[in-house]
């Protein structure tokens, strides 16, 4: 089910579809499942930073291979196989023409780019966006994220009204931003002690 275009839901015995022949591929994500090579890449991280992520039921995977115009933050329960799928933006620095693909990731204090690799979901404070929810990274590729302050925030440039106005989201300093009506969803989902995972496979 999509509820206004921006959340798609579905139950499904895994969060990964089945491989289809290349003929029938015709986009690289889709709005309700979670690409095979990127949650194994997901799981195989979960399996890694298992001692430092307390809770493992559920978990988070940004598809940035995917146009910022989709849904491509998709929130899966491990033990049930459902999955909701959420607009979220990417960093400016990510995408500095605007168009609407993130091009490349940063771990730079300053580059206001999106970084890759798992993320330790922490606590939660109040901040210029509102309620946020701080993200500690696991990798090599994300390490500064507590120091950048690439958290979990709303913000109106990642509404589904963006995509009727200009196709696709605005961009963010780096934080994973979704939408404002979306925010308590996902805090909901991850807790504290959850991952979240981001890459472009």
């Amino acid at each position: 089910m999509v509820a206004g275009g921006v959340v798609a839901s579905t139950a499904i015995a895994s969060p990964v579809r089945a491989a289809v022949p290349a003929a029938a591929r015709t986009t690289l994500t889709s709005p309700r499942v979670v690409r095979p090579a990127l949650f194994r890449e997901a799981m195989a991280a979960l399996q890694a930073h298992g001692s430092r992520i307390a809770k493992r039921d559920r978990i988070a995977i940004a598809d940035f291979a995917a146009s910022s115009s989709v849904p491509r933050f998709h929130l899966i329960d491990l033990a049930s196989g459902r999955t909701e799928t959420l607009l979220v933006a990417h960093g400016s620095g990510s995408d500095p023409r605007h168009s609407g693909f993130l091009q490349r990731f940063s771990n730079l204090n300053g580059s206001n780019a999106s970084c890759e690799g798992a993320f330790l979901a922490s606590d939660y404070y109040v901040g210029k966006h509102g309620k946020s929810q701080r993200l500690v990274g696991l990798d090599p590729t994300n390490d500064n994220a507590l120091s950048r302050a690439i958290v979990i925030h709303g913000a109106w440039y990642s509404n589904a009204a963006m995509l009727r106005t200009h196709g696709k989201l605005g961009r963010s300093q780096g934080c994973f931003a979704v939408g404002e009506s979306e925010l308590v969803q996902v805090f909901e989902h991850l807790g504290n002690g959850r991952m979240v995972y981001a890459a472009k496979v």
